[in-house]
């Protein structure tokens, strides 16, 4: 039997039988939706991801106590401001940003919003890339002489003074007032978490205000690529030097993008494979319901074979059968899939993006599926004896 009596036989015999097809390529449809969500979805959250590290600058260097990685107990900072001294003078004058973060309440008369307060060095603006829409950032005079000064992110002068120019005007920062000298140009997230709600303060006003000594974080920003694995083997001796017992760690933007990336690509492989359950049900529902239409058609199959088909003619006619019902369910499912991820990332804040092998591999997956769980009812059918056949009811 030649190709295209095949393709025109099992065709016509899906056409017969179109509930059942419909029905039976349903599994395969929403493997294939669900497969191609799930790795769009993770390979968006990737994508987000870089973007905003690499919006934070470039050649940065992350300095924090204790172990950074996923997985590793949290500790308690023992940086002070004499270790981003001892930074500076690595690394040059104005190259240094340290700070230390909390959540607070911020007020203005009866708006108020719950803020992450981060108390910051004039550096900070310097370091990473943080544009202003208006007003100034926070000087040395600033932090030395402790001003009760803040600049806004612009989601939080928003929600405080709406229309109105915050500028020169006052809110209350745990029951102590400040002035707002500047408010940051809307930036968006980083790590889940909005930068524009951020609220800055002289980092010497804001160990007053919290009450400690500590610094959570520092940041460097390397001359060039080419010196920034010296530098940063030189920090963490520095600061190991100053705490002996203690451990430090300095780590890249690019080593933050492999770490993330890692734990986001087995994330998404673990999901995709969650997935991929659906299509092995939706294997297992093709095979039976081949196995069904063998046994439906065996008078058919004895009189093809008593009019001389072969018995890879029969299996081949079978195996057509499983493969088209796949290929279809597959092709269904990856329209459905690309549409669905689209407009989650148009109609809510998820990000999505669609790599060009998800698409492919999931319909090279659904086809897989039909020649594999076809392949023994075909068999089944071509064995069959033609006189035994005949004589079914």
């Amino acid at each position: 039997m030649r190709r295209r009596e095949l393709f025109a036989v099992a065709l016509e015999a899906l056409r017969v039988n179109r509930m059942r097809s419909l029905l039976t390529m349903l599994g395969v449809v929403i493997g294939v939706w669900a497969v191609v969500v799930l790795v769009a979805i993770g390979g968006g959250a990737r994508d987000m991801v870089e973007g905003e590290i690499e919006g934070l600058g470039s050649n940065i260097i992350f300095v924090v106590p204790g172990e950074l990685g996923f997985g590793a107990a949290p500790t308690v900072s023992r940086m002070t401001r004499d270790d981003v001294a001892r930074l500076t003078d690595l690394a040059g004058e104005g190259a240094v940003t340290a700070g230390i973060t909390s959540g607070e309440s911020v007020r203005n008369g009866h708006a108020e919003v719950f803020a992450t307060l981060t108390g910051a060095d004039e550096n900070g603006r310097n370091v990473f890339d943080r544009p202003l829409a208006k007003g100034r950032y926070l000087s040395e005079i600033d932090v030395e002489t402790r001003r009760r000064v803040a600049v806004l992110g612009s989601v939080a002068a928003e929600r405080l003074f709406g229309e109105v120019d915050p500028l020169g005007r006052q809110v209350t920062i745990g029951g102590v007032r400040f002035r707002v000298i500047g408010v940051f140009a809307a930036v968006g997230q980083t790590f889940g978490q909005s930068r524009d709600g951020e609220v800055q303060v002289p980092l010497t006003t804001a160990h007053r205000l919290l009450g400690v000594t500590r610094v959570d974080f520092a940041a460097v920003r390397a001359p060039d690529a080419e010196s920034i694995e010296d530098l940063q083997s030189r920090i963490v001796e520095t600061l190991e030097d100053a705490h002996p017992g203690e451990r430090f760690s300095a780590v890249t933007q690019t080593q933050l993008l492999g770490t993330i990336g890692t734990v986001l690509g087995a994330l998404t492989a673990v999901l995709a494979a969650i997935a991929a359950i659906s299509l092995l049900v939706g294997g297992v529902g093709v095979s039976n319901i081949m196995l069904v239409s063998v046994r439906e058609r065996t008078r058919e199959i004895g009189l093809r074979k008593a009019l001389g088909a072969r018995q890879r003619d029969v299996l081949g006619q079978f195996l057509v059968e499983a493969v088209l019902l796949t290929s279809a369910g597959g092709a269904a499912g990856i329209v459905l899939g690309v549409g669905t991820a689209l407009t989650i990332a148009a109609l809510s804040p998820v990000p999505a993006s669609i790599a060009w092998w998800s698409p492919v591999l999931a319909f090279g997956v659904s086809a897989g599926v039909g020649v594999f769980f076809g392949v023994a009812p075909a068999r089944r059918a071509g064995r069959l004896d033609p006189v035994v056949a005949l004589r079914a009811d």
